[in-house]
């Protein structure tokens, strides 16, 4: 029985200036995408790229969220994965997609996505400013793509290794240290970033998926010195709530609100990431009706 799921662990590879984590997702995984009917080949794509956010996360010192985004032209218009990392606590993340026509299970992200941008944004929770980074998807795998982003927009040597059956997912991403952020004495064996990347490259699909940490790295890296850092958690979590579509639809305006309501008779809006379901009447609704004088705090029941 596999004894890290749902962890990421960090590791660095002493007197070096490599660094590592490595990442399991099962039960965030399946919490993330069981609501929604995807198609096998996006229910992957999704794996990985949730696998890759937090192995991203974990590399940056902030308490905010990560999100990545590929948007397209294609069949496939979106992909969209949120991994909010505050300290001492799990990461909280969750994923989903939005397509035009019928895919098949067979088909895979690349054969869906034609113009394709990857957009990587950083949103800190304490006040500082948001960063988005946009490179086109290029390569064969979002492996690749997001080597070259980090290569791009960081400066920073970095090599990820991704996977996903549809039930798990896994990654492990190694990074070599800009000169500026070493500030012990490091890098006394040149040739580790050489080495170590040479090694990792030879990991297996089944090895991310099914080894626990440990067994992995030691059979990876067994001839390094390899220090392990105590895992941290990771957890499906939608931040949607009644009152943040209460106010997404203010936003609609008095009149816009008031024509759905003659229309349908209520409101009826869907989360995208876990297909809550939120149901304004006639009376919720007038509670959403505002002007620049008064804002009247919305209902908290559900009907």
């Amino acid at each position: 029985m596999k004894n890290n799921l749902d962890t990421l662990q960090r590791f660095v590879f002493e007197n070096s200036a490599v660094r590592g984590n490595l990442v399991n997702l099962t039960q965030t995984l399946n919490l993330a995408l069981n609501q929604q009917q995807l198609p096998k080949g996006l229910r992957k794509a999704l794996g990985e790229l949730m696998a890759a956010s937090a192995l991203l996360a974990a590399t940056l010192k902030m308490n905010g969220a990560l999100v990545m985004q590929i948007q397209s032209t294609g069949t496939l218009k979106l992909l969209v994965v949120e991994c909010t990392t505050i300290t001492g606590e799990a990461l909280k993340m969750r994923a989903t997609a939005k397509w035009s026509e019928d895919i098949s299970d067979e088909q895979d992200l690349f054969e869906l996505v034609e113009h394709a941008q990857f957009m990587i944004t950083l949103d800190p929770k304490e006040g500082g400013q948001a960063y988005q980074g946009i490179v086109p998807l290029e390569g064969s795998s979002i492996s690749t793509a997001l080597e070259n982003y980090m290569l791009r927009s960081e400066q920073i040597d970095t090599r990820i290794f991704l996977s996903c059956d549809g039930d798990s997912a896994a990654g492990m991403l190694i990074q070599k240290l800009p000169e500026t952020m070493n500030q012990l004495t490091l890098d006394r064996d040149e040739d580790t970033w050489a080495r170590v990347g040479h090694l990792a490259s030879t990991v297996t699909d089944d090895e991310l998926l099914h080894l626990p940490t440990e067994t992995l790295l030691t059979r990876l890296f067994h001839q390094e010195d390899v220090r392990l850092f105590e895992p941290t958690a990771t957890e499906f979590f939608c931040s949607c709530s009644r009152d943040s579509v209460s106010n997404m639809l203010r936003m609609l305006g008095d009149e816009e609100i008031l024509s759905i309501i003659e229309e349908r008779g209520n409101i009826e809006v869907n989360c995208d990431f876990c297909n809550a379901l939120y149901t304004f009447d006639k009376v919720d609704a007038a509670q959403l009706l505002v002007s620049e004088a008064a804002v009247v705090t919305p209902s908290a029941k559900i009907h």
